[in-house]
């Protein structure tokens, strides 16, 4: 739980406690109990600052309650018994822009660096900085609480709570930058996160749309990359080595998902999911039945990206031309002038309709645009085999 109301001074706080524990860990060995060493670190740390501070009177009514004491009136701490989970909740606070609440609980809360939080809103890093700014000091003007919501507040919550815990699997099941194609810190985070949402709302469809999705998604990690760490695509990976029990697990929340009436955009990307996972092969994929997903998920979440990946699903219904058709819609979108799957998609349908000089050219922009090292290796492969 963060100490002070100031977040810059919070996240300082927080750095010297890590420098602290490098110094003095590796004499007296690892606590037993980590994260609460670290903590507290952090928050006398802050308080020490404060009272050096000749504006301690200021900052005083800005420090927050201590983690163990009593929580107000209509909390409930029992309701959220993961601490990330309760930060979270903490900076998706209705006061605060949807986007901002996402992108600072990515931020501060899920260790992702201000670059990587911009790639997840397909925004500039300058841009991104300037919004975390104005939220930290919309939180300080404010004086918003950093405590655990009361359980009526909840449902108010929820959503940006399920946006913050997509965007973090997705951002570590395939890494913007770095050697690495998946971040299994990311995964596993996002994995339990998703676990303790499900046992807190065991009703919301939304919840169970989105574990759904992320154990049918994480199902094939054993088979994305070959023994040599190269890229493996969805066509060519071994099905046999997919995880069944969480294929079964994803099948059956996708199915209770989809009994709201109109499905939620989790329920019908996890359906999207269970096609490919319950496909007997590549060749054997409903496409048509996918490309009909898309159409119902396009009027429930308008998002170029959700257009893009339905445009290469009619790739592969209709044939490549089609989905060059699809895409040629998509190439004044902003939002996707940086977005290095467009051009990646566009090189790997021109290759296929037999335009190799345009494939060559789109090709060359996705590599520009990928940060992604196992990712650019596969890029180049099928550059070079173009000839």
């Amino acid at each position: 739980m963060p100490v002070t109301r100031d977040l810059d001074l919070a996240e300082e706080c927080v750095q010297d406690a890590y420098a602290s524990a490098l110094r003095v860990w590796p004499d007296r060995g690892i606590p037993a109990r980590p994260a609460a060493w670290l903590t507290t670190a952090a928050r006398n740390r802050a308080l020490d600052l404060i009272r050096r501070d000749a504006t301690f009177v200021r900052l005083m009514p800005m420090i927050v309650e201590d983690v163990t004491a009593p929580e107000p009136d209509g909390s409930d701490a029992d309701a959220v018994p993961d601490d990330r989970l309760r930060l979270i909740m903490t900076c998706c606070h209705p006061t605060l822009p949807p986007e901002a609440r996402t992108a600072l609980t990515l931020r501060l809360v899920c260790g992702l660096t201000t670059g990587e939080v911009a790639r997840a809103f397909l925004v500039s890093e300058s841009t991104m900085a300037a919004r975390l700014t104005r939220a930290k000091k919309k939180i300080a003007a404010a004086g918003i609480p950093y405590r655990i919501p009361p359980a009526a507040e909840l449902p108010d919550r929820i959503a940006t709570v399920l946006e913050v815990v997509h965007l973090v699997f997705t951002t570590g099941h395939t890494a913007p930058a770095g050697d690495r194609l998946r971040r299994g810190d990311l995964v596993e985070r996002a994995l339990d996160l998703a676990r303790v949402l499900r046992a807190l709302l065991p009703d919301d469809a939304d919840v169970a749309g989105l574990l759904a999705l992320i154990v049918l998604t994480d199902s094939r990690r054993a088979t994305r990359v070959d023994a040599g760490g190269q890229l493996v695509l969805l066509a060519d990976q071994q099905r046999s080595s997919w995880n069944r029990s969480e294929i079964v697990e994803g099948v059956a929340l996708v199915r209770e998902a989809l009994r709201r009436r109109p499905p939620g955009r989790y329920a019908l990307v996890a359906a999207i999911a269970a096609v490919h996972a319950e496909a007997p092969s590549w060749e054997a994929t409903d496409w048509d039945e996918i490309v009909g997903l898309y159409d119902v998920l396009v009027d429930v979440w308008p998002s170029p990206v959700v257009a893009l990946n339905r445009a290469v699903a009619v790739g592969f219904a209709r044939g490549p031309d089609a989905g060059l058709a699809e895409l040629d819609v998509l190439t004044d979108e902003p939002q996707l002038a940086t977005y290095p799957y467009l051009a990646a998609a566009r090189a790997d349908l021109l290759s296929r309709s037999g335009r190799t000089a345009e494939a060559r050219t789109a090709y060359d922009e996705a590599l520009l645009l990928t940060g992604n090292g196992v990712e650019r290796e596969f890029l180049a492969r099928r550059r070079a085999e173009l000839g």
